[in-house]
């Protein structure tokens, strides 16, 4: 049940210990016949009680490190970059070699031998190079393709063919129907000379029921409990009924009168033969009164 600002001040200022005895008395009234706000007095008597205590800092979890790297694109191990061998140097030509000739012995120049190595490795290095080229192409096209693929299947999946266009998608939403507000709930402590409660009458502001419940009155042996309502607006006191001798006692009656006279008017209880009064008014004296108190304020409405 939703309270509003002033019942949890209401109960957190109860914990403190600073109202005085009417508003006291108003609380543990509450609490009587409220089990959900006597948990919220609980709650903050709980709360008061272990100020004291500190909160340590938390370390994120493994998992949210992942994400992060994971996000950024660096999720995986990468592949360390390998570059080519450098070619070996070349050793210098060596100097023509002088041989004899068998005819005319005059010396002739030797061939040089044929340079080979370098111009091997320049081919392989340039070959290499070429081919690192076409892959890095290769995966730029094919990133692009990729993101105009998607860019389609976002923007304009229609402009794909059959095959890749996205599949539509149904989602089935659920529609809750809130809840009517609740009303306004009242309670009144029917008790004679400041003594204990002997009844509790609670009423509901939307159907104006009334229940009364026994707590400390024992019916003399003959005799019968009636409760009566006293207002201003009425000539004379009226009856609502003779109190049963269970513990609770539920009656409609009050949905014949306006919400006015049911919230201000006095209810009192007077002692009767045994079924009640037979002039329709109290001939008996009247042991018990009390006036109604809002415990629970009606729910705003939704905006």
């Amino acid at each position: 049940m939703a309270y509003s600002e002033d019942h949890i001040a209401l109960a957190a200022e109860y914990a403190l210990g600073t109202l005085d005895a009417d508003e006291r008395s108003q609380v543990e009234t509450m609490m009587a016949v409220d089990n959900e706000f006597a948990a919220i007095v609980q709650a903050w008597e709980f709360r008061l009680g272990v100020l004291n205590q500190m909160v340590g800092s938390v370390e994120p979890r493994p998992l949210v490190w992942d994400n992060i790297r994971r996000a950024i694109g660096h999720g995986g191990e990468q592949a360390p970059l390998v570059l080519p061998d450098a070619p070996p140097p070349t050793a210098p030509a060596a100097p023509p070699e002088i041989v004899p000739e068998a005819n005319d012995n005059q010396p002739t120049a030797a061939p040089p031998p044929p340079a080979v190595a370098a111009g091997a490795n320049v081919i392989q290095l340039t070959g290499r190079i070429r081919r690192w080229r076409n892959v890095a192409s290769v995966a730029s096209a094919i990133a692009a393709a990729l993101l105009v693929m998607v860019g389609l299947q976002v923007y304009q999946p229609d402009a794909l063919p059959d095959s890749i266009r996205p599949k539509p998608r149904t989602q089935v939403v659920e529609v809750k129907t809130p809840p009517p507000p609740a009303a306004a709930q009242y309670v009144a402590l029917l008790q004679g000379n400041g003594n204990a409660p002997a009844f509790i009458l609670t009423v509901d502001a939307a159907t104006r029921n009334f229940t009364v419940r026994k707590v400390g009155a024992q019916p003399d042996a003959g005799k019968s409990y009636e409760l009566w309502i006293v207002s201003d607006k009425l000539q004379r006191p009226r009856s609502l009924g003779v109190i049963g001798n269970e513990d609770f006692t539920a009656r409609p009656v009050l949905s014949g009168y306006d919400a006015e006279i049911v919230n201000q008017a006095t209810y009192a209880v007077s002692i009767e033969p045994q079924g009640g009064s037979t002039t329709g008014a109290p001939t008996g004296p009247v042991v018990f009164a009390g006036k109604l108190i809002e415990t629970v304020p009606p729910a705003a409405p939704a905006r």
